[in-house]
Formats: structure tokens, C-alpha cells, sequence
């Protein structure tokens, strides 16, 4: 039978998801961007071709109130050819997230894939053995590792939760799409937190995850 529908539960103990438009100060958004998530979730399922499963559509709710904080970390730019020059490198401030927990529903209806996301996610969680990946799960920075990816259950949904909505007026604005030769083709929305006990995703929660 095909899977196309999952939700996932997952804890983050500290992140950072900057910011695009941030510079010398390294801000981060409040809330983990759809693109940073799916990211999240590629690298769970060992897939490495960012392109295989667009198409599907995720919907992410926060579960907890995250504390931001301020760090100070050496952050290299390259702005000589010598790659260890000490100008490429230079002590600057850092927002970071801590206390981040969430759910995400992942819809594959629309994964043209033979395996869709929604399956493989689901036979990574019943048989993490089957998995073949390398290094860690993160969310966003080599360093943000994930401290747990569990399969929602019934038991789960209990509680208050904050979906990530979209709304035109919104003042959040986050990345779906990410362009790593540049910017031109990034893509954006703006959404709003809403408030809710009801833990099916409205239909405004859903981010479909393409190029165009």
C-alpha cells in the first residue's frame, strides 16, 4: 500500500537558521524555513539529490517557545585568495535558537518519485537499518545536530501548537526553495504563527517544495 501522508515529531536542542538578507550580523529566522526542513528530511532518508522529491508538501507546526540567544563564533569569509589568510577569518556575533521543537506533516501526493518521501521516511523510522546516509542529521548547520525524529502518534497530539501559515501580510518571510549558485532563484513566502489545539494542518500550513 502507498504511503503518502506522515507526520514526524522533532527535537532540535540548538539551531541557527540564518537569515538570507543577514550580513555581518548573523540573525536567524524565528521559526525553521520549509526549505531547511526539507533539507532536514533528505538527509534522514540517505537521498542527496535535493531535486528527487519536489513536489511534496509539508506542513510544519512549532510545539514549543524557543529561546534566542546570542553567541560570539570565528566565521570565515573568503576575502583573500590564500585560503588560510587570518583576513578570512574574524570573530563575529551569532543569534542562535535553543529549545526547538516541532511537527511536521509530510503530504507525497504529488512526489513523482518510485519511492515517494512519505514512504521512505516511514521505512527510515520503523527500520532505521535500511538506511544507507553518511555524517549526522542536522537542522540547518553541520552543528545544529537533531536529538530525535520520531513517528507522530495519536498519544503526541495533546496540547496547544503554532502552525507556520501562509498569509500574504504576514510578518515572517521565509525560504522554500534555496539557490546555491546564488539567489535568483530563491523562493520565498510569508506566513503568520497561528495558534491552535487542532493538530490537522490547515490547508494554508501546507508548502509545496519546487524550483518555480
Amino acid at each position: 500500500m502507498t504511503i503518502n501522508k506522515i507526520a514526524l515529531q522533532v527535537e532540535v536542542p540548538i539551531a541557527c537558521f540564518r537569515d538570507s538578507r543577514a550580513r555581518e550580523y548573523i540573525a536567524t529566522y524565528p521559526v525553521p524555513p520549509p526549505s531547511t526542513v526539507y533539507g532536514m528530511l533528505l538527509s534522514t532518508v540517505g537521498e542527496e539529490n535535493r531535486f528527487r522529491h519536489c513536489g511534496v508538501k509539508l506542513a510544519i507546526a512549532m510545539l514549543s517557545e524557543t529561546a534566542k540567544s546570542r553567541v560570539i563564533r570565528k566565521v570565515r569569509r573568503f576575502k583573500e585568495r590564500d585560503i588560510n589568510s587570518s583576513k578570512n577569518s574574524k570573530p563575529d556575533y551569532q543569534e542562535i535558537l535553543t529549545g526547538i521543537k516541532f511537527v511536521v506533516w509530510i503530504d507525497a501526493a504529488e512526489d513523482r518519485s518510485i519511492l515517494n518521501l512519505a514512504e521512505r521516511l516511514h521505512n527510515a523510522m520503523v527500520n532505521p537499518s535500511s538506511v544507507v546516509r553518511f555524517g549526522n542529521i542536522c537542522l540547518g548547520e553541520s552543528r545544529d545536530l537533531v536529538n530525535s525524529i520520531d513517528l507522530l502518534t495519536n498519544e503526541h497530539q495533546q496540547g496547544a501548537l503554532k502552525w507556520l501559515t501562509q498569509d500574504e501580510y504576514g510578518e515572517i518571510t521565509l525560504p522554500y526553495w534555496i539557490d546555491r549558485l546564488g539567489s535568483e532563484r530563491t523562493r520565498w513566502l510569508r506566513y503568520r504563527l497561528i495558534k491552535s489545539v487542532d493538530w490537522k494542518p490547515p490547508a494554508l500550513s501546507w508548502t509545496q517544495i519546487q524550483t518555480d
